[in-house]
């Protein structure tokens, strides 16, 4: 029986970074979850300068700057704060905590909204919220971040904009004017009611423990759901990335076609772009079976991965059906796909993994042991039986 993994209970930031197997984890929450050309491009430099060159996008759709160097993170914060891209302190941080639809346009109720809530719990410093408790503003007529983590989310449906406790079905009508001050009411709500002991929470579990909702959420949410794959869009080129991860160059080449806005989904969106040449880890054929796994960082790369990841699911991918999703954990916390996933392999020794089906990496297995070298050689075993 391998350990139960270390969990954190918060996220990094660039303020707060957070250790791992190779550096520390910087994580960038940029405004409007959009950086110009000259941002990527000081962030691309920044990163080979004081890290190993190696950015991930997280599914909170931020930017994280790996194998950042103990004795250059000072210098590092300096050259982010040059770019605009850094917070006045920690706590600051930590409680802006906005993910935004990347298909916002400027005046929109998306791009007011989300201003005006980044500005409010920047301001918001009696407000203690968890480190992973997170705001969702997805109010296009196709909203599409319904599957991403958050615990309050401010979407549309056919009547109007709606604000939703995640795991809800149950939601409360508001404006563009009303939706910021609403959403913190909740915030405060899910606090006074008991939602954070110890200073840990999250919204769907507060709900599931029976919790009645505030006074007036009495709409039910019919939110439609969108997904998004790669290739072109209204608003420019979305370009996959191979396991979230690219390599500094990767960017400065992409910050050339346009301003690049930040997604959960592993994905970029280069504003007014078409036509993107390949480049190493992009992922621009919709089809691509490499679309259809996820991989954290895994062994050496990270101090809770019992086993290597990466190579072993992108090996398996085109063997992963394609209505389903393969998800390769290098522990028991599934941080690459924190929710169910109809295929899933965890780590428990080096490479040594379960199977668990239609489940969490942390889940109960179906199948125990199974080695990397026969997974490979037999990948059938991922679906044999089901």
């Amino acid at each position: 029986m391998s350990a139960a993994p270390k969990v954190y209970g918060w996220c990094p930031g660039a303020l707060r970074p957070m250790m791992s197997g190779d550096g520390l984890v910087v994580r960038l929450r940029a405004p409007m979850g959009r950086l110009t050309p000259e941002q990527a491009r000081g962030v691309a430099e920044l990163s080979r300068r004081h890290g190993n060159g190696l950015l991930d996008l997280s599914a909170r759709a931020n930017l994280q700057m790996r194998g950042i160097k103990d004795d250059s993170h000072a210098a590092l914060l300096s050259g982010l704060r040059d770019l605009g891209l850094l917070d006045t302190d920690e706590a600051a941080e930590a409680r802006r905590n906005v993910m935004l639809t990347p298909f916002w346009t400027e005046g929109d109720d998306n791009a007011v909204i989300a201003r005006n809530l980044a500005a409010t719990l920047t301001a918001a410093t009696d407000l203690s919220l968890p480190g992973k408790f997170g705001f969702a503003v997805d109010c296009g007529t196709a909203p599409v971040l319904q599957d991403s983590a958050a615990d309050i989310r401010i979407e549309r449906d056919a009547s109007g904009l709606i604000l939703r406790p995640d795991g809800a079905e149950l939601g409360l009508s508001v404006t563009r004017e009303t939706a910021v001050p609403e959403a913190l009411n909740l915030a405060r709500w899910f606090l006074d009611t008991g939602g954070a002991p110890d200073g840990r929470g999250r919204m769907r579990l507060h709900l599931a423990k029976g919790t009645p909702l505030p006074s007036g959420y009495s709409l039910v949410a019919n939110v439609a759901s969108s997904a998004a794959r790669p290739g072109q869009t209204g608003a420019g080129q979305l370009v996959a990335l191979e396991f979230g991860q690219m390599l500094a160059g990767t960017l400065t080449s992409l910050a050339d076609h346009g301003a690049l806005r930040l997604t959960p989904w592993r994905m970029l969106l280069i504003e007014g772009a078409s036509n993107i040449a390949p480049l190493p880890g992009l992922i621009l054929d919709a089809a691509d079976p490499r679309l259809r796994v996820s991989a954290c960082t895994g062994g050496r790369g990270c101090l809770q991965a019992l086993s290597a990841t990466r190579d072993l699911a992108r090996d398996l991918a085109p063997h992963v059906p394609e209505d389903a999703h393969l998800h390769v954990s290098g522990c028991a916390k599934g941080c690459a796909h924190p929710g169910t996933a109809p295929l899933t392999l965890t780590a428990t020794a080096n490479d040594t993994f379960t199977l668990i089906r239609n489940g969490s990496a942390a889940d109960q297995p179906i199948k125990h042991s199974l080695s990397a070298r026969a997974l490979r050689a037999a990948p059938e075993l991922l679906t044999e039986g089901s």
